[in-house]
């Protein structure tokens, strides 16, 4: 097998990973770890030729001399999370892919659940955690996603037993950037919600500092029979930073998933979402907003597969475009044979500020069940002339009044967040982007 020299960084890092984890880690999770390496080598970094990527190119990523992230530094203080620290939360902090422990509150938790460190939890139970870990995304899927599983050191790691309820909100807060030079970080989720369990899980992604940086999670999360489980993502990097994510939802017997994903953040980012319906009667909410200005880009890939009878699914993603950023939304509903009385519906709704803005909308459906009800429809369009003419006819001025309208169209998503701090979060984000002015499209 050929290795070239774009490779070349990452199998050091490799390498460096496995010196470290080899004396401490479970069998099945070094062979995960050289399948998943294996994998990377064989396909290597996507480029436009490849369908799934042919409106992102990722040649930035590929040509930044990135370092491995380097443990958090102790200088890291509480003061500079609290922007992005919801209130009312159990706070799992990782810094530069690395749990800390000196800036988490996850203590006080009912008996049986765990919120902390991955790397951790292995040493200490590693049978709860390899049950599960690799299950739904380990050595195949794109170039990222097995850098991934090759390369996390550490991560987060949630489990909550059966029939327990969660009160309050958990957040995972990840954090990097804060170097002079590039840095490259992996950072691993799961979250296993096992029967008749309820929670809630909070994921927020920021940056430390100005930096270049890379953040590639990949997360996994298993709903079990009859388990509520509530997700909200937020990414608010820095306009330097790349990101880019993978995320793998089975969902049991009778359980449910609600997701919102807000990106206000990021030069270059996607975002590959993906959902089995796997038991009868699953149901599965994914909504999300993505708010991007300058040159930043933004690729959203969805796919719900419903493979059980039953099954309901609702997406709405909406994406507010300024300058000259771009966006790209693909989602796929595919209804197996025997999926029967399956309801989906899918809507992805981008508003373009200005003349240099560009949308790419592709929702399909692959259905193979004859009783279901299936839709899905995208939009493209501008403010309404009319709207904004009938605003400014009753004194309002035409910046406030295009700030209205926006905050309006965006406000479809926040309003569905359910934890009133972090609903009040995004609703100061999105003032702050408001309102609209500079080179804004006239109407």
């Amino acid at each position: 097998m050929s290795v070239t020299t774009e490779h070349d960084s990452y199998l050091l890092a490799f390498e460096r990973v496995l010196e470290r984890t080899r004396a401490v880690e479970p069998a099945s999770l070094q062979r995960l770890r050289h399948a998943a390496m294996d994998r990377f080598l064989a396909v290597g970094f996507p480029s436009r030729r490849d369908e799934e990527w042919r409106h992102t190119s990722v040649a930035p990523i590929v040509e930044t001399p990135f370092a491995a992230a380097p443990e958090p530094p102790e200088t890291t203080a509480l003061a500079d999370l609290r922007p992005y620290v919801v209130d009312g939360t159990f706070l799992a902090v990782l810094v530069d892919g690395h749990f800390v422990p000196a800036l988490s509150t996850a203590g006080n938790l009912p008996d049986g659940v765990v919120v902390g460190s991955l790397a951790a939890a292995l040493r200490e139970s590693p049978g709860l955690v390899m049950e599960r870990l690799g299950s739904l995304a380990g050595g195949g899927g794109h170039a990222f996603t097995a850098l991934n599983t090759a390369l996390f050191c550490d991560g987060a790691f949630v489990h909550v037993p059966r029939g327990v309820t969660l009160a309050r909100p958990i957040q995972i807060l990840v954090l990097g950037g804060g170097g002079a030079s590039p840095t490259a970080a992996f950072p691993r989720v799961l979250i296993v919600a096992e029967e008749g369990a309820e929670a809630t899980v909070i994921e927020t992604y920021a940056s430390l500092g100005r930096g270049v940086h890379l953040c590639c999670p990949t997360r996994e999360i298993v709903a079990g029979q009859g388990a509520r489980l509530d997700h909200y993502v937020m990414q608010l990097e820095n306009e330097a930073a790349f990101h880019v994510s993978t995320q793998q939802v089975r969902l049991d017997r009778d359980a449910s998933f609600t997701s919102h994903a807000f990106t206000f953040g990021g030069g270059l980012v996607r975002n590959d979402v993906n959902a089995t319906l796997a038991g009868e009667g699953a149901s599965l909410v994914l909504n999300g907003l993505y708010y991007v200005t300058g040159s930043s880009h933004v690729d959203t890939h969805m796919v719900v597969e419903h493979a059980a009878p039953h099954g309901e699914s609702h997406e709405l993603y909406k994406g507010v475009l300024d300058g000259r950023a771009s966006a790209v939304f693909s989602g796929l509903i595919h209804v197996h044979p025997g999926a029967q009385k399956t309801n989906a519906k899918q809507s992805n709704r981008n508003l373009l500020l200005s003349r240099e803005a560009l949308a790419n909308s592709n929702p399909q459906l692959r259905i193979y069940a004859d009783d279901v009800k299936c839709t899905h429809g995208s939009t493209v369009g501008q403010l309404d002339g009319d709207a904004i003419f009938y605003l400014r006819s009753r004194g309002i001025g035409r910046d406030e009044a295009r700030a209205l309208l926006t905050r309006a169209f965006a406000g479809e998503v926040v309003e569905r967040v359910k934890p009133p701090a972090l609903r009040s979060q995004l609703e100061a984000l999105l003032a702050a982007r408001l309102p609209v002015t500079g080179g804004a499209m006239a109407p």
